[in-house]
């Protein structure tokens, strides 16, 4: 076992999986019966399902607790108690911090939190900052105005916790965050991958500064987006920045159930605080065994106010077929969040998730970090075409890229792509998270 100075928590992080299981359950039945007894919305749900808290006596029983989605949560809200309606579980003037989700998939939903369950989300983001290097004599950069959604609220907050200097990179625009950056020599960010590779492209292209050379960051931890999980992408962020990259992982109902530690070798479910399960996407059969992808079904174990229980995020997601090297007896996800079941639709007859276009992308070299995908019908056939741009100074190589994009491609995803070479800058640079992959058959 590594040295215990690792650990945020080395009581939780390190106990056998046996005892995870046992505290799992017991925190489980506890959460249930609050929102039994609390919550309008989980009252009528599971009386419906016929289930109640005294049914559940070993940990196989959480299965028959029917499951929530997003969808749900917003028929329950605009209701008194306003805004939250049937889901809050507290009176209102319990309620301490307001957030919403960013409305990305829909409708926003709101969210609530009393003191207690704030700062238990806090504390759920200080492992991971922990697990990643994150110490007392670091200055933390924050390169967002975070408003009403959660994202790096909590790393801010767990950044102060853990004792490091945080400085947030508020309404400054790009440029001024970079130079802020140099000014006070931050030595750790966190941001979103897109905006992590685009701040580097404007610090190269527009004020000539190599952040690897002439920045002092040497940590990034990376949320919102696939992109910290995902080889090609991470190695671009961490050769452009000359840093280590780690993923973290959660939402703004389920809070943040998992990390990566500083060896990067897959994403941890932080098990003493949340309960993650694996259910096949076509059958509902809980998966335990690696390398099956399905669903995942996610508890928040310790929200009182608006507890998530069983909530299916629609994210796909896959069990590790290891161990991590750290010592941490916690379970591993193999390739972090591999996509959303939202996005993962057939396109020519085969199963297609865009995060695989991401990886081709971002492994040849004289492509820039940014694309976008595009399916259409026309007629009775599908039509998938990838826009991406080529790097300044390689335009002339492009029927060479072409040839070696469209080939990786067809091999990775077995599809035949339009590839479309636009102008250097001229696709969309995100700051929070991207929005690459558009299936306009919906439309």
């Amino acid at each position: 076992m590594a040295g215990a100075n690792i650990y945020w928590n080395p009581l939780l992080e390190t106990l056998p999986q046996e005892k995870l299981k046992q505290l799992q359950l017991a925190k489980f039945k506890q959460i249930f019966k609050w929102a039994y007894d609390h919550s309008k919305f989980y009252r009528k749900l599971y009386s419906d399902a016929g289930i109640q808290p005294g049914d559940i006596r070993k940990f196989e029983d959480i299965r028959k607790v029917p499951k929530m989605e997003k969808s749900m949560l917003r028929a329950a809200q605009g209701k008194d108690p306003y805004p939250y309606g049937d889901m809050l579980c507290v009176p209102l003037e319990e309620v301490a911090v307001y957030r919403q989700t960013s409305g990305t998939t829909g409708q926003p939903v709101y969210w609530a939190d009393t003191w207690q369950d704030w700062e238990g989300g806090i504390e759920a983001y200080c492992y991971a900052l922990y697990a990643q290097g994150y110490r007392d004599n670091d200055r933390l950069f924050l390169p967002f105005g975070y408003n009403i959604f959660i994202a790096f609220w909590s790393a801010h907050y767990a950044g102060e916790k853990l004792g490091c200097e945080v400085v947030p990179g508020g309404v400054l625009n790009t440029e001024a965050r970079i130079l802020k950056m140099q000014e006070v020599r931050a030595t750790c960010m966190a941001s979103t991958p897109s905006y992590v590779l685009s701040i580097a492209d404007t610090a190269r292209n527009k004020l000539g500064i190599n952040p690897a050379k002439d920045l002092f960051v040497r940590k990034i931890t990376v949320a919102g987006e696939p992109g910290g999980s995902i080889p090609a992408t991470r190695n671009r962020m961490q050769e452009a920045w000359g840093a280590k990259v780690y993923d973290q992982v959660g939402s703004t109902e389920a809070g943040h159930w998992g990390w990566e530690c500083q060896h990067q070798s897959g994403v941890h479910i932080n098990e003493g605080m949340s309960l993650v399960e694996i259910e096949d996407i076509e059958t509902g059969e809980i998966l335990e065994k690696p390398g099956a992808r399905g669903r995942m079904i996610v508890t928040n174990l310790n929200r009182c106010a608006m507890p998530c229980i069983r909530m299916d995020s629609k994210d796909v997601i896959q069990w590790h077929d290891r161990t991590c090297d750290c010592g941490r007896t916690y379970r591993m996800l193999n390739g972090g969040v591999i996509g959303r079941t939202d996005d993962i639709t057939k396109v020519k007859g085969v199963l297609f998730a865009p995060s695989a276009c991401e990886e081709v992308i971002r492994s040849i070299p004289e492509l820039s970090d940014e694309y976008q995908i595009i399916v259409e019908r026309q007629g009775n056939e599908d039509d998938i075409t990838i826009k991406c741009e080529i790097k300044p100074g390689f335009e002339s190589q492009q029927p060479n890229i072409k040839s070696r994009l469209t080939d990786k491609l067809r091999i990775v995803t077995n599809i035949g792509y339009n590839i479309e070479f636009n102008t250097y800058g001229s696709l969309p640079r995100y700051d929070a998270k991207a929005k690459r992959f558009k299936d306009n058959r919906k439309h």
